[in-house]
């Protein structure tokens, strides 16, 4: 998870707070945080989490695939939590 850009972390959060979102869905919610988000950007870093087995894509129709969380990326997130939760309460010590 240390090997991934902050964009692609925020696009496995966004993608696990989310019911098999379209990359449209995944897009308006990156939004949110980030400024406009073109098609060139968002679709080779969701390629790229595909490759690297964090999340799979599937179709919903010929034109619209979905993304969801592999248990790689879910583990992933959890161990990223878990280890920005210990360094947050050891600096408030």
């Amino acid at each position: 998870m240390f090997d991934l850009t902050g964009f692609q972390r925020d696009t496995l959060t966004v993608i696990a707070g989310l019911d098999e979102p379209s990359g449209q869905e995944v897009k308006e919610e990156l939004e949110k945080q980030h400024d406009d988000i073109n098609h060139g950007r968002l679709y080779p870093n969701l390629d790229a989490l595909v490759e690297e087995d964090y999340v799979e894509k599937g179709q919903i129709d010929r034109r619209t695939n979905y993304y969801d969380l592999t248990e790689k990326g879910k583990r992933a997130l959890e161990n990223r939590r878990r280890w920005e939760n210990s360094t947050v309460d050891a600096l408030g010590e």
